[in-house]
């Protein structure tokens, strides 16, 4: 059973690597992201609220991101082990995360944190902008992302630091790189894929 937690700023390949991490752990990659834009393209109550933050390049705020999350990881699949990318981002997301895992009896086993330079993390976005045609990913919003992410989420980084849950990781070079890089620093923690 493996409880991981994936942070980074925006374009660090966080996504690319939950996947496969999830795949290798047999555990759920449960992002936040996905599943505001499925519910976004579903035109879901749900979705059309996060819609108007995510184009101004803003987190969708708790409560709504509380109740997505909690109730993903009551279902049956994460019940042996969860990663979690893009949540929490906000010291009020880790104490409410803190509850759920206090109330399932469980703990985080690591967080992972995927660094990568800005100016090439813009680049990768603006990128992957043209080629699937996101809306979200303009150059202003892309920058605003970043700033965001240094104010609300880099500052996570110590609470888990702080808990000696941190396996820091060098996200540029080829994806199957970064994946040996973050397998040999959790092996070097005692968790094995």
């Amino acid at each position: 059973m493996s409880r991981f937690l994936l942070i980074g700023p925006p374009g660090a390949g966080k996504g690319t690597q939950a996947a496969l991490l999830a795949q290798s752990f047999s555990i759920p990659a449960i992002s936040t992201g996905d599943i505001f834009r499925a519910n976004v393209k579903a035109e879901t109550e749900l979705g059309l609220a996060a819609k108007a933050f995510m184009d101004r390049g803003e987190y969708v705020p708790d409560s709504l991101t509380n109740d997505l999350v909690r109730d993903r990881l009551s279902q049956g699949d994460a019940k042996s082990g969860f990663l979690l990318d893009g949540y929490p981002r906000t010291s009020e997301q880790v104490a409410e995360l803190d509850s759920m895992l206090e109330a399932a009896a469980t703990k985080l086993d690591a967080v992972v944190l995927i660094n990568a330079d800005t100016e090439e993390l813009v680049r990768r976005l603006a990128n992957r902008a043209i080629e699937q045609g996101r809306t979200d990913d303009t150059e202003d919003v892309i920058r605003r992302r970043q700033e965001v992410y240094a104010e609300q989420t880099a500052p996570l980084i110590a609470v888990y630091s702080g808990r000696g849950l941190v396996v820091e990781i060098d996200g540029i070079g080829a994806v199957a790189e970064v994946t040996a890089r973050i397998l040999e620093a959790l092996a070097e923690r005692g968790i094995s894929a």
